[in-house]
Parts: structure tokens; sequence; C-alpha cells
């Protein structure tokens, strides 16, 4: 998960600072990440399927946030992606998305995006009295 230490940004013009915990950071990120097509969902944990279980959802799930030692902030993404998506091109457009976001909402910049495809998820197949209904279907008398 993220770093217990808190991201200070600090006005230009004024010496107020703003402190951000990394989990929040975590909550944008995984909340753009979800919109981006090609993404089928985002890894979860342990503490996400609790949660899920007792009907919360944690928005933060697959994005884990840091700083290295320079201070820069990286981000780790864990997505399911659809099958049949072009990965790279998915991925790239995950890491446009996310900086796009960051800057946005916090005005902050990653240094890195690191994007883990832990696995594809592929539509559905069509259980058997769906196939049983479109290939017999009923004839209707006039």
């Amino acid at each position: 998960m993220a770093d217990n230490s808190k991201i200070l940004l600090s006005g230009d013009e004024t010496q107020e600072a703003i402190q951000i915990d990394p989990k929040v950071l975590e909550v944008i990120l995984a909340i753009a990440a979800e919109k981006v097509d090609g993404v089928a969902a985002m890894r979860g944990n342990l503490k996400s399927s609790l949660s899920k279980v007792l009907g919360r959802e944690d928005r933060g799930k697959g994005v884990s946030v840091s700083l290295d030692d320079n201070g820069d902030l990286i981000a780790d993404v864990y997505v399911y992606l659809n099958s049949g998506v072009n990965v790279p091109s998915v991925a790239a457009a995950l890491q446009k998305s996310l900086k796009r976001q960051m800057v946005q909402m916090t005005d902050l910049e990653l240094a890195d995006i690191n994007v883990h495809v832990v696995g594809l998820v592929f539509p559905e197949e069509l259980t058997e009295s769906d196939a049983t209904e479109e290939l017999f279907p009923e004839d209707k008398e006039d």
C-alpha cells in the first residue's frame, strides 16, 4: 500500500502548506484507471475483498503510490485488461490518463507510472439455454 508519510503541497505565493495522504492519490488514480478503454478491473487484495463483503468499496484498490529516494512520486498500477486489446496501447493510454489526472487534481507530477497487467478478462460464454433458444426458435402461428 502507500507510505505512511504525507505528501506536502506548498503554495508559491504563500507559506501555507497542504498535506495529502498517499491513499487519496491512490483513489484518484484508481478511479481514472477504471475509465480507460480496455481496462476490465483493478486488482484487489484481501482488505478490498473483505470491504466488498461488508458492503464497502475500496476505491484505491490496484494502485500503490510511493516516494522514491529523490522525493519523486511513483505509481504502480495493477490491472486486468479485456481480452483482444492491444496491451502496449492500453498501457500507454493508462500512463497518459493517470499523469493528466494527477496534475489536474493535485498539481503533482508523477515521475514514473508502472503498469502491471495481472490478467485478461474474457467475455462470458453463452449458457446452454441461450444457445438452444437461438438455434431452435419457436414457430409462431398466425
